[in-house]
């Protein structure tokens, strides 16, 4: 039967599919524009389930909301190309509102909801199939504080939400920016080193030790000064035990060398202080309030935020990236 352009671009109106697939789409259904739009979800069922394996790594983060709650979500892609595309950027700025307009908070609550007659889930798909692209919501996250400070990266692949206390210092919105920026680029995995598994920092304990005596055996060979090799890597493992036995160590270093005890006082602490630093290793690498601030190296982000006021504090953060 003879197809009309009319109806044609009627289906691509209402689907967003391509003209050849609404024009296919409609000589199979013999104009019917139901069975047309069946033909086409079966079509993005298809190419969605021969994309499932691909990886999806591009994409775009959207962040939404204000100072009391915000919802960072990243909707991924496969290419750079269509997540430039204007119509995929306004596809996931739509499902980003959809999410804060429903009260979500995961991915799978989003995925649920409906969305233009269908669900989102069944969209991704539909647009799965229009742009031969997998397309997820790898990732949301949603923050409520008394304040939150918001950043998404350049490029719009990575967005942060830092919740926070600002102690009354009205430079707290600038300040606690740059703590999300720091997150951002230097990715911690958890706040605190409380929170991480002991075997796992067991493990990497031996890792960072074979690792800096492999680098020492290099600077030996070139010439340069040599690391400190570690006996810990997180707080998690100095004790009380093993913070007195480094100090014991070190007023015994001390005495060989003939420093007058009288000056011990003024030595030890900053002896400990690098002690507790080698020997931190994986906190500074996975713990946000043990790393270095991005923005001032000499201050861990702890103390940075108690440098800009004593009752400030960092709440929670949450790093949403595409992918």
């Amino acid at each position: 039967m003879s197809i009309s352009a009319k109806d044609v671009m009627s289906l691509r109106k209402s689907t967003g599919a391509g003209m050849m697939d609404c024009k296919k789409a409609l000589k199979e259904s013999d104009g019917d524009i139901d069975a047309a739009l069946q033909w086409l979800a079966k079509k993005g069922a298809k190419v969605a389930a021969k994309r499932a394996d691909r990886d999806a790594t591009e994409g775009i983060v959207v962040i939404l909301g204000d100072d009391k709650k915000a919802l960072a979500m990243a909707l991924s892609c496969e290419t750079d190309f269509v997540a430039k595309n204007d119509e995929f950027i306004a596809f996931a700025n739509s499902l980003a509102q959809l999410a804060v307009d429903k009260g979500v908070k995961t991915a799978d609550e989003l995925l649920a909801c409906e969305f233009d007659g269908a669900t989102v889930a069944e969209k991704l798909v539909e647009r799965t199939g229009k742009i031969g692209e997998k397309l997820e919501i790898s990732d949301l996250q949603v923050v409520e504080g008394t304040a939150i400070a918001q950043y998404i990266h350049a490029g719009s692949k990575i967005g942060v939400l830092v919740s926070y206390k600002d102690g009354g210092n009205a430079e707290a919105p600038q300040f606690f920016r740059s703590v999300a920026m720091h997150i951002a680029a230097m990715n911690p995995v958890g706040m605190r080193p409380d929170e991480l598994d002991l075997a796992e920092v067991e493990k990497a304990t031996e890792a960072l030790i074979g690792q800096i005596t492999v680098e020492n055996e290099d600077r030996t060979r070139l010439g340069k000064p040599l690391k400190n090799v570690p006996q810990y890597a997180s707080m998690l493992q100095l004790t009380p035990e093993v913070m007195a036995k480094a100090e014991a160590d070190i007023k015994e270093q001390l005495k060989a060398e003939n420093k007058p005890e009288k000056i011990w006082d003024k030595i030890v602490p900053g002896k400990l202080e690098r002690f507790v630093a080698d020997n931190t290793l994986f906190d500074q690498e996975r713990c946000l309030m043990s790393q270095f601030f991005a923005l001032d190296d000499t201050k861990t982000v702890e103390t940075a935020v108690k440098d800009f006021h004593a009752d400030a504090e960092l709440v929670e953060y949450r790093r949403v990236s595409v992918g």
